[in-house]
């Protein structure tokens, strides 16, 4: 019944921006704990941010200083604010949370980010 729906991706030129959202539906529980995820062509699935309960942000290094994830419990929606984009960038996004109260983690669909001139 819990679903994580993602939005926001698309074709931006390097050094542009997107909004990766991620809302949560069908649970009474708020996010608990977020990550987000990215595969590209050819390569495993890597983690790219996480945010704790209480609001501690962990980041890749690849993406430090650039990329900021952040919650709305309010929205239930987590968040991926990426800037200053580069081709490298260029993923499928997940997005994955755990719920308060709910040991089980829950997947996005992914969402499409591309990166070229």
């Amino acid at each position: 019944q819990v679903q994580l729906v993602e939005s926001g991706g698309g074709l931006v030129q390097p050094g542009g921006s997107l909004r990766l959202s991620c809302v949560v539906s069908g649970s009474r529980f708020n996010i608990y704990t977020g990550g987000w995820y990215r595969q590209a062509p050819g390569k495993q699935r890597e983690l790219v941010a996480t945010i704790g309960s209480g609001g501690t942000t962990n980041y890749a290094d690849s993406v430090k200083g650039r990329f900021t994830i952040s919650r709305d419990n309010a929205k239930n929606t987590l968040y991926l604010q990426m800037s200053n984009l580069k081709p490298e960038d260029t993923a499928v996004y997940y997005c994955n949370v755990r719920l308060a109260s709910i040991g089980n983690d829950y997947w996005g669909q992914g969402t499409q980010v591309t990166v070229s001139s």
